[in-house]
């Protein structure tokens, strides 16, 4: 799924960019990603929508908001996760509310403890389906892998 996912931020300038999902699901077979692949991306992506609009929809975020995980979402978020968030929160790269989208759509993966690589693919499609300006350096380290590989 994160391939997938990774492909649609290569491709296309941003979120509202995608063509509705019969099309894209053709577009990503036509790409080489196989169905359930394809079906899980646009299952998440759809979720992705959901709570960015809810969100919005809550109204003004304060800048002194700050998080306390509870102990279930620690667990299933993982040490380098929560600290990873901290950082990007602390580096003014993500407001509170891109951190709670982040941990909801985290959250809505099978992995505990997330991978930290798969975090760093879910933080780049909440920034780039809110079109957000993403820093350069914060863009090499969303899409390095940490050991000089690239996610795709």
């Amino acid at each position: 799924m994160f391939d997938v996912l990774v492909y649609l931020y290569e491709n296309y300038g941003a979120l509202h960019a995608c063509p509705d999902s019969d099309s894209l699901s053709k577009r990503l077979t036509d790409a080489g990603f196989d169905d359930e692949e394809i079906s899980d991306a646009l299952i998440w992506l759809s979720g992705l929508q959901t709570v960015t609009s809810e969100s919005i929809a809550v109204g003004p975020e304060s800048e002194r908001a700050f998080r306390v995980y509870a102990a279930t979402e620690f667990e299933r978020l993982g040490f380098e996760a929560v600290g990873f968030l901290s950082f990007l929160e602390q580096a003014a790269q993500l407001t509170p509310t891109q951190r709670e989208i982040v941990i909801e759509r985290a959250l809505a993966t099978d992995d505990t403890p997330i991978p930290l690589e798969m975090l760093k693919v879910i933080v780049l499609m909440v920034l780039w389906s809110q079109q957000a300006d993403i820093d350069v350096l914060l863009l090499e380290e969303l899409l390095g892998s940490g050991d000089g590989r690239a996610l795709h």
